[in-house]
Formats: structure tokens, C-alpha cells, sequence
């Protein structure tokens, strides 16, 4: 197994929308923020290569919408989507597969590009299967008002359309040595992978715990739908993770990319934090 990890853009969020009812008072001092109260979070991808399978997890904004979708959104710096596969040698003709984590703007917007013209939609992986999981995919065409501005069509639909689209139904090994858990606070159906690489295990933490600082039970998204679900999930994949020493990878973490955990006083907390190629 081959495995390496990009980070495709960052992002200017509302800081206190990313930590609910967590004071600024607590919040800010573990991560900072601008004077309009905006964080900067990362859109890292993560890349596994395995028997025959070159995947691909979650594929970023994309570039669809129009400037004034992107002005309140502060993309800057990054590698790009196409350019980070292309820095690591991989063509995306190559991509056998896409898991998307869930259909939130930020992690399936990059599947399809316009067509010339702006008449259509093209895959930038032509040859990939697209995995979502079916409870996610069912919630998303169903959409809701809560989360219409993160379900968006131009997003959802092509994809709908594409003719490869698999639907996930339970917790199991999608590839060897890569399995998703599905979760249901942030989103129904977010899927999280659990990649066994070598003698480690590596949790691709995605949006049950976006940042280091969203270690902490209760610190946690106004994002999410079911915050006592989110609870409940990020409880039991922190206990996991600290009875078998897993290492959880940060999809959003502008400082942090891995981290082990540990038990303290104040519950299980980020034990000691590195950069992802420690681990290769």
C-alpha cells in the first residue's frame, strides 16, 4: 500500500460557527482567528494506493460556482486538486475510485467541471467509481434547509448522472486494508475511512473532528445536524483510537496534519502531533 496526503486549498470559515457553543474566550486560544472572526482550515485529500486501486478521498470546492459563491468562501494557497495528483505522479485518468466522505460543497465539488460553454457537466476522473455512502445520498437529493447551501445541485446531480455511483450501505472494508465507518451527527451518513498502513492505523477524521481542537466532546460544529449523535460517534472512535494507538488524520487542521491521543484528566486529548510524512 502506497499512501500520501494534500492539501488541495484553504478557506476562511466563521470561527464560532466551527466551534458551537464553545466560548471565543476558549476557543480562540487554541486556534486564532482574523479580525472578522474567520479561521482558516485546510482541504486536505488523501491518496491510498492499494492492489489495484488508486483512491481518492474527497475532492474539494471544485470550481463550478461563480466569484461572488467563492468571495465568501476565501480560497487562497494549496497545491489544486489536479495539480496536487499531478506532484505526486498520478494522472487523474488514473483514479480508480472517489470515497466522498459525505456531499457538503467542500469535499465533493471537485468530481465535475463545466462543460465548455457552461452547457453540462465533465468528471475530472473519468475512470473512477464515486463512493458515497446511500444514507448520505438520500439525505443529500432529499436536501433540507439547514444544509441546502451545502447541498448544492450542480454538485449532487452530476454525479447522480454519471453512472458510477455506488451506494455504501454499512460500516466495512471498501479496499484492503481501507474500511469507512458511517456516522450520522454531522451529516447522515458521513463516512469516516480507517486505513490499516502497515503495522498502523490512520483515521481520516474528516468532519467528526475536523481540528485537533475538536478533540473534546463537546467541542464540536454548529454545522452538525445531531450534536448529541456527534458526541456519542466521537467517543467511541477516541476510545478506539486510544486502546489500539490509531493515528487520526485532520482533513481541516490548518497547523496540525496527524496527531496521536491520550488520556488526561480532562478526557482523551491530543497526544503527540506530527506532520504525515512521519508516518511513511
Amino acid at each position: 500500500m502506497n499512501i500520501d496526503l494534500f492539501n488541495i486549498a484553504n478557506f476562511k470559515v466563521d470561527g464560532g460557527s466551527m466551534f458551537g457553543v464553545i466560548p471565543k474566550a476558549l476557543w480562540s486560544r487554541v486556534y486564532p482567528s482574523d479580525s472578522n472572526n474567520l479561521i482558516v482550515l485546510t482541504l486536505r485529500s488523501l491518496l491510498v494506493e492499494t492492489e489495484g486501486h488508486l483512491i481518492l478521498v474527497d475532492t474539494g470546492w471544485g470550481d463550478k460556482q461563480d466569484d461572488k459563491f467563492f468571495r465568501h468562501v476565501y480560497l487562497h494557497d494549496g497545491e489544486g486538486l489536479i495539480e496536487g495528483l499531478q506532484n505526486r505522479g498520478y494522472a487523474p485518468e488514473e483514479i480508480t475510485d472517489v470515497v466522498l466522505t459525505h456531499l457538503h460543497a467542500d469535499h465533493c465539488g471537485g468530481c465535475f467541471s463545466r462543460s465548455e460553454g457552461g452547457k453540462g457537466f465533465e468528471p475530472l476522473f473519468p475512470n473512477a467509481t464515486l463512493h458515497v455512502s446511500r444514507a448520505q445520498w438520500e439525505w443529500a437529493v432529499k436536501n433540507n434547509i439547514r444544509e441546502e447551501d451545502a447541498f448544492l445541485e450542480e454538485n449532487i446531480r452530476p454525479i447522480g448522472e454519471s453512472g458510477r455511483l455506488n451506494l455504501i450501505e454499512t460500516d466495512g472494508e471498501l479496499f484492503p486494508g481501507f474500511e469507512v465507518r458511517i456516522c450520522y451527527g454531522h451529516t447522515p451518513g458521513l463516512m469516516i475511512p480507517v486505513i490499516r498502513y502497515g503495522e498502523k492505523t490512520l483515521v481520516y477524521a474528516g468532519d467528526l473532528i475536523p481540528t485537533a481542537a475538536h478533540i473534546p466532546l463537546i467541542w464540536n460544529m454548529s454545522y452538525d445536524i445531531e450534536s448529541l449523535k456527534t458526541i456519542d460517534e466521537k467517543q467511541r472512535i477516541l476510545e478506539e483510537a486510544l486502546e489500539n494507538n490509531y493515528i487520526l488524520v485532520f482533513q481541516h487542521d490548518m497547523n496540525i496534519e496527524c496527531c496521536g491521543v491520550e488520556m488526561t484528566p480532562k478526557g482523551i486529548r491530543a497526544g503527540k502531533k506530527f506532520a504525515f510524512s512521519e508516518i511513511l
